[in-house]
């Protein structure tokens, strides 16, 4: 009896429709928000800098996509891709950025410029550099609303206030017409989340929203972020270098290294079972609250690699202490993005039986 390859995928009920051949996805529907091989390259004096290699993942309506990595991974330039907002002639970018289905990539930019805005929208990491100095920060949300919403000023206005008010600024209608440097650092990203979602955008993302602000602050915007979401069902892309932002406000998880994604699963798989010894060294180097450690926090050795001159074989053989263990593979090849079940997938040259090993060691030396 002969096995059909579609039934055995389609056994995997965990497996997302972005993981599946193109021809089963289209069966099963797409994904609001699926990015397919996107390459992002800049032409530079010293060489081409692969700041984007080979990326793919996706989400749904109503569903957060933690994206985790070390500055320099990719994380920011992928998003700036997906809205649209590199220079002209800087970039040489390819593959695919679908939403719902309309492909951006060689989009036309005045399209592009109508989806902004009104069908997704960004929360900028600085929002003191992201909003203008010279204009308050009412008239701002109010231009943003009103450049795909044909009203008045007045309905404007009134509608920006209320954004003030639903994102917790105080006295919104007093401070809608104060600058940006009259907020603090947290009434700024909240002024800035007012702007991003005034038109109810179908796709939210947030590159660093936390930065910079103490801890109690961040617990409060990620909370708001949550609300929203919940309000205007949004899919959302949370992008950041710290996996405890992402704990437990993230569906999924991609984490990236040097442009590409090394794992990608559930929230619960990568905190739980993390297959790749990236993913390890990021959750050995933040504290946790679910367990007792009884081991110092350890940093990943080293550096980021340049995107000039990236690795041969594995991008992170330099800095991972398991090489040994795949006969070479690790100085020669580049590991792809596997499925190892469920929707989990890893890029890594260590055998399954290596990986639960190294993990469970890892466990051991970090709980007690």
């Amino acid at each position: 009896m002969t096995t059909n390859p579609e039934d055995s995928l389609a056994e995997v009920g965990d497996v997302p429709p972005s993981t599946l051949p193109a021809s089963r996805a289209d069966k099963i529907g797409h994904r609001f928000l699926e990015v397919r091989d996107l390459r992002v390259h800049f032409p530079t004096d010293d060489g081409i800098v692969k700041s984007v290699d080979d990326l793919s993942f996706g989400v749904d309506r109503g569903q957060t996509l933690g994206i985790v990595g070390e500055s320099g991974s990719g994380k920011s330039v992928t998003s700036l891709s997906v809205m649209g907002l590199h220079k002209k002639g800087t970039a040489r970018i390819s593959g695919e950025v679908l939403l719902d289905g309309e492909n951006l990539v060689g989009a036309s930019e005045e399209r592009v410029r109508g989806l902004r805005g009104k069908r997704m929208a960004m929360i900028f990491q600085d929002p003191l550099s992201a909003m203008h100095p010279y204009y308050t920060v009412g008239s701002q949300i109010i231009e943003a609303y009103r450049i795909h919403n044909k009203v008045t000023k007045q309905v404007a206005r009134k509608h920006a206030i209320d954004m003030l008010d639903r994102v917790g600024i105080p006295n919104p209608k007093s401070r809608a017409d104060d600058y940006p440097h009259q907020f603090s650092g947290g009434m700024r990203q909240r002024a800035m989340i007012a702007m991003a979602l005034s038109c109810d955008p179908e796709l939210l993302i947030a590159d660093e929203p936390t930065t910079a602000l103490d801890v109690t602050v961040q617990a409060q915007i990620l909370d708001l972020i949550r609300d929203l979401q919940q309000e205007f069902n949004s899919a959302v892309i949370i992008i950041t270098h710290d996996l405890g932002v992402v704990a437990e406000l993230a569906d999924d998880i991609m984490v990236m290294y040097a442009g590409r994604a090394v794992e990608y699963s559930t929230a619960s798989e990568i905190f739980n079972s993390p297959q790749h010894p990236y993913t390890w060294g990021l959750l050995r180097s933040m504290p946790r609250l679910d367990r007792e450690r009884t081991a110092r926090l350890v940093p990943i050795k080293g550096t980021p690699p340049s995107l000039i001159n990236v690795p041969d074989g594995c991008p992170f053989n330099p800095r991972c202490p398991h090489t040994a263990l795949t006969g070479g593979a690790s100085h020669s090849e580049v590991p792809v993005l596997r499925d190892l079940g469920h929707g989990h997938r890893a890029a890594c040259h260590l055998s399954a039986a290596d990986r639960a090993r190294l993990w469970n060691d890892n466990e051991g030396q970090t709980s007690g």
